[in-house]
């Protein structure tokens, strides 16, 4: 019985590390671009869409990533009577996947905002006056003091989604916590849910 439970939660552990994996590789490129966004579009003075990004952010920020869940994986098969995450092998785990980059890309995006803001402009004026570019200001100057303001906060979320990968089984995705719950309800042992929380 202990090595069946053991295979059973290293498959759900493989399901959780795809999971958190492909969010991480994902969201942090999309939660930087989502940061730039606003800034961008007041540049070009095309304020409505910096808001609209701004609201995106907080309605994402602001909702249950269960929620989200739920919408993502039924709700196109609702509206528009396709179900497109049936074209993927494991749409499950596809629509999961979906799910977490946008919420998390949103909370990357506002650790990044903060980031950025907190790096002085006087260092970007320094960078101006010795005649560096714009792009030579932003990597060599605002990049590398931005990274060392944004490591707690991040740190912080990257542990958040290690937790998070549980809320999967709503969708019925079976990673670490579900195949662990999974034997309570089938054999009536609790000892697997203390093996999943080592």
């Amino acid at each position: 019985m202990f090595w069946t439970v053991t295979l059973s939660l290293l498959s759900g552990m493989g399901q959780l590390l795809k999971l958190f994996f492909l969010t991480l590789l994902f969201s942090l490129p999309l939660g930087l671009l989502i940061a730039f966004a606003p800034v961008s579009y007041t540049h070009l003075r095309c304020k409505p869409v910096s808001w609209l990004f701004n609201v995106i952010v907080w309605i994402i920020r602001g909702t249950p990533l269960m929620l989200q869940l739920i919408i993502i994986f039924y709700g196109p098969g609702k509206w528009f009577d396709n179900n497109i995450w049936a074209l993927f092998s494991d749409g499950r785990m596809a629509a999961c996947v979906v799910a977490f980059v946008i919420n998390y890309a949103c909370y990357f995006a506002v650790i990044y905002k903060g980031g950025i803001e907190g790096v002085p402009v006087g260092q970007q004026q320094a960078g101006q006056v010795l005649g560096m570019t714009k792009s030579q200001i932003f990597f060599k100057v605002t990049l590398l003091q931005m990274v060392k303001r944004i490591v707690p906060p991040m740190s912080n979320e990257i542990i958040t989604l290690v937790k998070d990968t549980s809320l999967a089984r709503i969708i019925a995705v079976t990673e670490l916590i579900k195949a662990g719950e999974s034997y309570m309800k089938s054999a009536g042992i609790v000892w697997p849910l203390f093996y999943t929380a080592v």
